[in-house]
């Protein structure tokens, strides 16, 4: 427990506390206090709605990003916690940018993921997610209520890995500096994409884990490449000394995700999206305009209440499997090569072992 903070959504709401809360945004990018709405005039493309506004009104409520530029979003000396992260820019941009998180000064950070996958949304395009650690509010507010402890400094950087000029980019870090405590891990993310996945080959959602640790969740931007179900695989976890076979291992796709039965909807028509505090499918995408291909799903899953502990090393990998055309009256499972991008969230202690190759900007595209 971090003294003073809560330990679940509605804990310690009335326990008074000697942490201090902080914030940064583009209103008061150091966070310090009473720095807040002092800009004079705004640096990004909208600054002229504010023409007319004395000092202290609305004048820099953001930032543009220029093309290939890496913004230090925050930059924080501890001990704290980070407890609240808001971002939003079009969703056409979620997959343009990459969000790092850097902790205690090192060199390479413990989260590397692409904003909308991050946030849910593998698509960019807008889909409400109403689970506790992450909230996706229309029509594109992202909200991360994910623990980020750090004992002495932390670093948050946006990379516009586009050519193109983001207009309008909006953020808020609340954090609070208070002493964490011992135990505590810090939070990493990766993400990885196969597009295609090869023939007979799992698609590998994280590996060369090493320390202690516990995973915390799940997300895919899965692309059906093929006609019928494509959800029969499973997810298998290799806890520390699992070679060949895991210790953990699903039953299937849709089963990981709490769904059963392909998630069709009650009138077996389409399938159902849906969205609850620990697990959900918020996204379908049906190939039904010019130019749209393929059907398209985004799922994830929190093991908040049942985290997945490891002492030394993680590994964890998902099948792609559907049905065969139906022979002689009976139906066989059958490999898919299907795109497949994921992002894997775990707490562990560091240093961390190094991660694959940045995500770029054609590796993210979403066509």
């Amino acid at each position: 427990m971090i003294p003073g903070l809560p330990t679940a959504p509605l804990g310690g709401m009335s326990l008074l506390s000697d942490a201090q809360t902080r914030s940064i945004s583009a209103e008061n990018p150091t966070g310090a206090p009473g720095g807040g709405g002092r800009a004079e005039r705004g640096d990004h493309s909208t600054a002229y709605a504010s023409r007319d506004l004395g000092l202290g009104w609305k004048k820099s409520p953001c930032k543009d990003l220029r093309g290939g530029e890496t913004f230090t979003v925050a930059e924080i000396d501890g001990p704290g916690i980070i407890q609240h992260i808001w971002m939003t820019t079009l969703p056409r941009h979620w997959r343009s940018l990459v969000l790092r998180c850097y902790w205690d000064e090192e060199d390479t950070p413990s989260v590397e993921v692409p904003l909308g996958d991050f946030f849910c949304q593998g698509w960019a395009r807008y889909a409400p997610v109403s689970s506790v650690p992450v909230a996706v509010a229309p029509a594109g507010g992202l909200n991360s209520y994910l623990q980020m402890p750090f004992a002495r400094h932390a670093r948050i950087t946006v990379e516009n890995t586009s050519k193109d000029t983001i207009e309008g980019f909006f953020y808020q870090i609340t954090y609070s500096l208070t002493e964490i405590g011992t135990g505590h891990g810090y939070l990493h993310a990766q993400w990885r994409r196969s597009d295609p996945l090869p023939y007979g080959e799992p698609h590998v959602i994280l590996d060369g884990v090493h320390g202690q640790g516990h995973y915390l969740g799940t997300y895919l931007a899965w692309e059906s490449h093929h006609t019928g179900w494509w959800g029969e695989g499973e997810i298998k976890f290799y806890l520390d000394d699992d070679e060949d076979f895991p210790t953990i291992c699903g039953t299937g796709t849709e089963d990981y995700f709490g769904g059963a039965w392909a998630f069709e909807h009650p009138d077996g028509a389409r399938y159902q999206p849906y969205s609850t505090p620990y697990l959900g499918m918020p996204q379908v995408i049906t190939p039904d305009e010019f130019y749209d291909s393929q059907l398209r799903f985004g799922l994830y899953r929190w093991h908040l209440p049942d985290p997945i502990r490891f002492t030394r090393r993680l590994r964890v990998t998902i099948q792609a499997l559907g049905f065969a055309s139906p022979q002689e009256g009976l139906e066989r499972y059958r490999p898919l090569q299907e795109d497949i991008a994921s992002t894997a969230w775990w707490y562990q202690s560091e240093p961390h072992a190094p991660f694959p190759p940045a995500p770029t900007f054609d590796r993210m595209d979403t066509v």
